[in-house]
């Protein structure tokens, strides 16, 4: 018998991943609940369960699957990572963990940890203030360098802004409180990078993404294409290895290859979405997803 509730699936818009997670969770006879952290709160008096979910109102989940973060002012997302850190510190397994959201909805402290673990990735600035930051562009600039400048907590390709001259620099977002600032790689005429898809340290799909611009996300219109794992081994070794450094449970990961032939990790997402790799790759990866949760973290449920 499926038990009613026993996962929550953490999103404010279920959509089509939701909807294939829940299908994987019913293959496994678990039952699930979309739930919003706007929605949750802390206890903290009498009761036994200091952490309160919505649709779990008798009793706490099985395990939490996260499949997104609200936005809000940095004491709304304070509480909601506070949430999840609770929810672990519980007993309760969380997929992907807070630990593993912080350190990579952060591009800054992402790039950190990759840079000093020998990781490459693309040179990188992240400043406060946009005095520091325009000084340190213009210097790239005068060296010849093309710059991109992107949210530190964006995602989806949304915000970002390329300045290949001075002249661009009319497009400047003057308003940022924080600037995070990359050398471009030109992946060359036609732009692409790979999204790697990474689950409890092994690679388990990929794709090619040909972008119609300089900007290669699938949300603003690139193309997916296959890309066989076996015949990139080295490509898969990088991703593998920069997730082993985040330490994470899943995720996907954006590498490109410079003029020279040397792979850059551009990022490392903790909730990535994969609509557009499921198009180019054959087996379930809401499946596979699933089963190392299921697997790992509660081998021991009743089915």
């Amino acid at each position: 018998m499926i038990a009613p509730k026993r996962i929550a699936i953490i999103t404010d818009d279920p959509g089509w991943h939701g909807a294939r997670l829940r299908e994987a969770l019913a293959q496994r006879h678990y039952g699930y609940h979309y739930t919003s952290l706007t929605a949750g709160h802390l206890q903290l008096d009498d009761s036994p369960r200091p952490v309160r979910l919505a649709g779990f109102d008798t009793e706490g989940p099985t395990g939490v699957f996260v499949r997104g973060v609200p936005g809000g002012t940095l004491e709304q997302v304070t509480l909601y990572l506070a949430l999840l850190h609770a929810l672990k510190r519980s007993g309760i397994p969380v997929y992907n963990d807070a630990g593993a959201i912080e350190r990579t909805v952060d591009k800054g402290m992402t790039s950190f940890l990759l840079h000093t673990r020998g990781i490459p990735t693309p040179k990188t600035w992240v400043m406060a203030g946009p005095d520091a930051a325009l000084t340190c562009l213009h210097q790239q600039l005068d060296q010849g360098h093309a710059m991109v400048y992107k949210p530190l907590f964006g995602s989806q390709g949304l915000g970002l802004q390329l300045f290949r001259t001075h002249a661009d620099l009319v497009n400047w977002p003057q308003q940022a409180s924080v600037y995070y600032l990359q050398q471009f790689v030109d992946s060359g005429q036609s732009s692409h990078d790979f999204r790697i898809f990474v689950i409890d340290g092994q690679a388990v799909a990929g794709m090619k993404r040909c972008g119609n611009s300089w900007l290669n996300n699938v949300h603003q219109g690139a193309r997916c294409e296959p890309l066989p794992l076996q015949q990139h081994p080295e490509l898969t070794r990088l991703a593998e290895d920069a997730v082993r450094v985040i330490d994470m449970d899943y995720a996907g990961v954006d590498i490109i290859r410079d003029g020279a032939g040397q792979w850059r990790v551009l990022e490392i997402n903790s909730i990535p979405a994969w609509k557009g790799l499921q198009t180019v790759t054959t087996r379930s990866i809401a499946v596979q997803l699933v089963e190392d949760f299921l697997d790992r973290y509660l081998p021991d449920q009743p089915q």
